[in-house]
């Protein structure tokens, strides 16, 4: 590679560094990005960042191997010190236990959410006394000795799990086995608004349990007073439960293809001590099974698993997108409420609006849109990183 056309001297840049051809307050500096890297720059390492002109531009974890070259932790001047990390962790955490309070509601919420913390590839979980971590770099995974005994101190926890997903290991280039701290129980009870879940940590998918949906479960039980609910993709029955705990309402069917999902289902029905019916089936034929059965629900609630991981999967993921709202369009009783939802972070908000809008008037339906959500206020989103608003919950009132 050619000298950086710059101002700097090498030798005074802060080392290991990494020169960029173009500059952008963003957060994943993509290897086309990149002109050039100091030779004792190593995969995972954290780096200086300078811009075309050799100027400072900031501090990020850096991995050749991934088409994510650089993911940028901190901009302008300071470093990546101890001082750093306790400090970003320490204001993610006061996020979550005094600004919004959290724990007055519920041990079980998300204590670290990757970009929107100025933390990219790190994501962490709290449920009780347990931390469940899953780590999406091979930086943040270097620096998890460091890193988990600052997140027990800040969040007052003793146990922790880590999980890097064989996805991330392929993209990033390293292998990761699960990180299990000494006498982490398998599974815990956790409660949220008042509502009981079993949270299961070994087999699951993560964990089981989304804390991402906390208020759209809230909000769905206010609405489903009396009525008859489906909860399809419901994994450990989070909306279903909800329903009928906090909802009143009339009956509730959980569905999901997984059936350890399903047991887990009744398992959280039993905690609350309701009856809802459970089945184990894919979400496509059952909902066309209950077409033929002329079937209808007063709420339905659609919630599948994320369906577009890249740019390859995009429109095999819009046609199962398209397919499961159209079947679900037409299984909502006239007036009825349909909460449709994506986490696919690669599909944006206005883009799953039009499909979800499309899809319904494709079943024969028009459309009221009550509202259009996210979140929860512990899934903070980055300005420098759209995706980090990954979860859509679509609000339809289907006529």
């Amino acid at each position: 590679m050619t000298e950086p056309n710059s101002d700097t001297n090498l030798a005074e840049r802060q080392s290991p560094w990494v020169a960029l051809r173009s500059a952008a307050y963003q957060t994943f500096i993509y290897q086309k990005m990149v002109k050039q890297a100091s030779p004792d720059a190593r995969p995972g390492d954290c780096v200086a960042v300078y811009d075309r002109r050799g100027s400072l531009f900031g501090h990020g974890l850096y991995n050749p191997r991934s088409a994510i070259a650089v993911r940028m932790l901190r901009f302008g001047e300071g470093t990546l010190e101890e001082e750093f990390w306790r400090d970003a962790i320490g204001r993610a955490v006061a996020l979550r236990r005094r600004r919004l309070n959290l724990d007055a509601v519920t041990n079980a919420y998300r204590l670290v959410h990757a970009e929107g913390d100025d933390l990219s590839g790190l994501v962490v979980d709290r449920y009780g006394d347990v931390l469940s971590v899953e780590v999406f770099s091979l930086g943040m995974w270097r620096l998890l000795d460091r890193l988990l005994p600052l997140l027990h101190a800040a969040a007052g926890t003793r146990h922790h799990r880590v999980h890097v997903d064989e996805r991330v290991q392929r993209q990033e280039g390293f292998t990761a086995e699960p990180v299990v701290s000494d006498g982490c129980p398998g599974s815990v009870n956790i409660t949220e608004h008042g509502v009981r879940f079993r949270v299961q940590f070994e087999g699951g998918h993560k964990t089981g349990f989304f804390c991402d949906q906390r208020e759209n479960r809230r909000r769905l039980a206010e609405l489903a007073g009396g009525g008859s609910v489906l909860d399809v993709c419901c994994y450990s029955g989070g909306f279903g439960i909800y329903a009928k705990v906090q909802g009143g309402a009339a009956d509730v069917t959980c569905v999901d293809l997984d059936e350890a999902a399903v047991a887990m289902a009744r398992v959280n029905a039993n905690l609350n001590q309701v009856r809802v019916d459970t089945v184990q089936a894919d979400a496509f034929t059952y909902m066309r099974q209950m077409q033929v059965n002329r079937r209808q629900y007063d709420v339905l609630v659609l919630d599948p698993p994320k369906l577009i991981f890249g740019r390859n999967d995009t429109e095999e993921g819009r046609r199962k997108y398209a397919d499961l709202n159209r079947l679900a369009a037409s299984l909502v009783a006239p007036g009825g409420l349909l909460l449709t939802c994506s986490c696919s972070g690669a599909m944006g908000r206005d883009e799953f609006l039009s499909l979800v809008t499309a899809s319904v008037r494709q079943a024969g339906r028009s459309v009221q849109i009550l509202a259009v959500t996210g979140a929860g206020m512990d899934h903070p989103v980055s300005p420098r990183c759209p995706e980090s608003a990954y979860l859509k919950a679509v609000w339809v009132r289907v006529l």
